[in-house]
């Protein structure tokens, strides 16, 4: 049968932009159409509520498929991905058993990572035996130079015999973002001796195809509080001086970008990640491309995604698997290399067993259940996503030429812009996770009201690091809160929070669950009551509740005649508060009524205020 193109839907007559207007128009009755509608994002443009075809008029990069340049759409013309674990390497022989249960239960991309000992005294055939090289990927990471080029020459010297274009390693150097940019110096003596080092080792595995010995850590702008944006631009930044630094040694642009690895964070941004890895694709291809390279194949973007750290919260801990698999649907979905979605408890402790399961587990349901695996770059087309892939690309090649003007990323790092940039995003999240604009459930709103901190959780993994000098900190966006619920379990004290509900009922029981979620944010034991038939009756029973805190919650018109009356009854017995903001605030307060919580309070401060009034 010939294959036909039809178009749906002819029957029914076209509606115009302005006919869609009109109706949203009349449907807001009179409200401000920006301030409803629009999206005012971090990245730096808006968002509107819709995207038509017209929305697409301008954008360029339309109408290639997967695999040609510039590779929005994906480098291969398949999404297949390798499902990546990493294991942290102090002991050769309990790593290599922990390496060979992962390789029997779907994981095919393995790290192992020397953070916490040196990569140039492991035992190469004690770490990888039993291992088939050429059924596997393996990635080795850690922050010393000259240690993991060893590494490189015992790896490559025990694998001598395989064949070269079989091989898939990756030797995850990276002395600009993960020595420079985070520790504050490069490890060598001087940041030419490691770009000479990375040089020899880029000569020395020309002949494998496979084989990539620059890592550019892209992940920790994002967990040190960056947006998308700055995400993307600072790390082809870092990668483009890598380009520069390496070319400056004789190597080709060939030569170079073919062994450098892009390892970016995945955050719950759901459509804006997906937009982002398909920008990113785009901006590295026309990056090399001024180089005039000899093949396109060395314009294609090679990408490691990894599941966001920032977001993951120590309490209602359970919450992080719903976060890693939404966020791997977004890597999946937009098309990388290899993918790895952090455990669950990965925030507080060393992964368990079945932490780590259900972080494979994530992607391999995904994949053969949900047949990711099976569409190349299902987004495409779309009007949304294809307008957050123009804007983003836009805005992160302003702020890559910003830093290019700069000097290159070395010179605007040593200078402070990148690290002042990141500062400014990360507070501007801080706020918003204070006052509640931006969500972290189970941390700053719906808490789990009976949750006390396990004995996992350390005050070392909720409080956050002092960001002093020019260095990037990454952390975790619910530490405050964390900290100050941590505080409050381990006190010895259990303060409680009574909600006195009455006046009109509707109003009542909704200020009522209002509160509940705002002081149980902070660990404080909350006791919700249906309704008080009188103001006598809930005092009484606030009374006998012995709780600290006492939650007058009414209507707005209740409160002026209700909040007094509390107030005499209950004397200084426990602290007041009224749930709203009431126009009759002012006249409270001239009664001694102070206290107030309502959707426009900065929990965090209010919260942190109230301890402080109970002695914690």
């Amino acid at each position: 049968m010939a294959n036909t193109k039809e178009k749906l839907f002819t029957e029914f007559p076209p509606v115009s932009t302005e006919q869609w207007e009109a109706v949203i128009t009349t449907d807001l009755k009179g409200a401000d159409y920006e301030r409803k509608l629009v999206w005012k994002t971090g990245e730096g443009f808006n968002v509107k509520p819709y995207y038509r075809a017209e929305n697409l008029a301008d954008v360029e990069f339309l109408g290639t498929a997967a695999g040609e340049f510039p590779f929005v759409r994906g480098v291969r013309n398949d999404n297949t991905w390798r499902v990546h674990q990493t294991i942290s390497v102090e002991c050769a022989k309990a790593a290599n058993e922990t390496a060979l249960k992962l390789l029997n239960s779907g994981v095919d991309s393995l790290g192992f990572c020397f953070c916490k000992s040196c990569a140039c005294e492991v035992d190469v055939d004690a770490l990888l035996k039993d291992i088939v090289p050429t059924a596997v990927e393996l990635t080795f990471c850690g922050s010393n130079v000259k240690g993991l080029a060893a590494l490189a020459g015992k790896v490559l010297a025990k694998y001598a015999g395989e064949d070269k274009d079989a091989l898939r390693i990756n030797f995850c150097i990276d002395p600009i973002i993960k020595d420079l940019s985070v520790a504050g110096d490069f490890c060598c003596k001087t940041g030419d001796e490691c770009f000479d080092t990375i040089a020899e080792l880029i000569k020395a595995t020309e002949e494998y195809k496979h084989i990539r010995v620059v890592n550019v850590s892209g992940a920790t702008f994002s967990n040190a509080g960056s947006t998308i944006v700055e995400e993307l631009a600072f790390s082809l930044s870092a990668a483009h001086e890598y380009v520069v630094k390496l070319m400056e040694r004789g190597l080709s642009i060939d030569q170079v970008a073919r062994k450098i690895r892009f390892s970016l964070a995945v955050t719950s941004n759901y459509f804006m990640e997906m937009a982002k890895f398909r920008a990113a694709r785009m901006l590295w291809a026309n990056i090399v491309k001024a180089y005039n390279p000899e093949r396109n194949c060395s314009c294609k973007m090679f990408t490691h995604a990894v599941t966001s750290s920032w977001n993951q919260t120590v309490y209602d801990p359970y919450v992080n698997m719903l976060r890693g698999t939404t966020e791997a649907m977004s890597a999946a979905i937009a098309g990388v290399h290899s993918l790895e979605v952090l455990p669950f408890d990965y925030a507080f402790e060393a992964p368990t067993e079945f932490s780590q399961r259900i972080a494979r587990n994530a992607q391999l349901l995904l994949m053969h259940e949900s047949h990711f695996d099976q569409v190349v770059d299902p987004a495409g087309g779309s009007y949304f996503i294809e307008s957050l892939t123009k804007n983003i690309a836009t805005e992160a090649w302003a702020l890559f030429r910003e830093i290019e003007d700069k000097g290159g990323y070395i010179e605007a790092f040593r200078a402070g812009a990148i690290v002042e940039k990141v500062k400014a995003s990360a507070a501007t999240k801080d706020k918003n996770i204070a006052t509640r604009r931006l969500i972290l459930l189970g941390a700053n709103q719906y808490p789990n009201f009976t949750e006390v901190a396990d004995k996992a959780i350390s005050e070392e993994a909720v409080t956050r690091k002092a960001n002093e000098g020019n260095v990037l900190v990454p952390y975790r966006g619910a530490m405050a809160f964390e900290a100050m619920r941590l505080k409050v379990d381990r006190s010895g004290k259990a303060p409680k929070a009574f909600m006195l509900t009455c006046g009109t009922l509707g109003m009542a029981r909704a200020r009522a669950q209002f509160s509940c979620n705002f002081f149980a944010c902070a660990g404080i034991r909350v006791e919700d009551n249906t309704f008080f038939k009188s103001v006598e009756e809930g005092v009484e029973a606030a009374l006998a509740s012995k709780a600290e805190i006492v939650v007058v919650c009414a209507s707005d018109d209740d409160y002026a005649t209700v909040a007094p009356k509390v107030k005499e009854l209950l004397g200084d017995k426990a602290i007041l508060v009224v749930a709203g903001a009431p126009a009759c605030a002012p006249e409270l307060e001239a009664q001694g009524i102070t206290n107030f919580i309502n959707v426009k309070s900065n929990v965090l401060e209010t919260l942190k205020d109230y301890l402080n009034k109970l002695g914690i």
